[in-house]
């Protein structure tokens, strides 16, 4: 695993089309029983090289409702982003997270993790990629029917402070997902 998370980090393939340059955050170990798959970093994560350093991140551990130390404990919750490096800014936020990172690198990492119960798919990114046809036409409606994908996978909203609207909107993920949420990561994390 340790050499696997070092081609990882040192990863430059698509270097060309990164504004910042490559510098790939993941999170990763072989006792890990939960994978958190977001979209890929932004620039203060990008800058401080710790997954979901920011506002989003504050976000998703309310919604997990656990502590810094257990979300960065890479033995227990592995964080593996769609795209490995900040994109580059779009016209309303960032790009779509590169798409050489998720077929090279995540199923080599997945191998590597036998005790994986949970897979947390952050935004529609992560949810079409491995929902596949199972997906629904929006991230609302997949979401919604979260059910449908359990006991393996569990679809979540990005966190991010842009889609308070997406929140206010749609109030029953709050009173139906997220205490669902909060009960899964209980029994996987005792």
């Amino acid at each position: 695993m340790q050499t696997l998370l070092s081609d990882i980090r040192a990863c430059d393939v698509c270097k060309e089309h990164l504004p910042l340059g490559p510098r790939p955050v993941v999170s990763a170990h072989p006792k890990a029983k939960i994978i958190i798959i977001g979209q890929a970093p932004g620039t203060k994560v990008h800058n401080s090289g710790i997954p979901w350093d920011d506002a989003s991140g504050r976000q998703l551990r309310k919604w997990l409702d656990i502590t810094d130390d257990l979300f960065y404990d890479e033995t227990k919750i592995a964080i593996v982003p769609m795209g490995f490096c900040y994109p580059g800014k779009g016209k309303s936020g960032d790009l779509p997270p590169r798409p050489e990172c998720a077929p090279l690198w995540h199923q080599p990492l997945f191998d590597h993790m036998p005790s994986l119960e949970l897979i947390i798919l952050i935004g529609q990114y992560a949810q079409k990629y491995y929902l596949k046809q199972k997906a629904k036409a929006t991230l609302t409606e997949t979401v919604k029917t979260y059910h449908e994908y359990l006991p393996k996978y569990l679809p979540l909203p990005h966190p991010s402070p842009r889609n308070r609207f997406w929140l206010t909107k749609n109030p029953w993920f709050d009173i139906e997902v997220v205490p669902v949420l909060q009960q899964k990561m209980r029994e996987i994390l005792v």
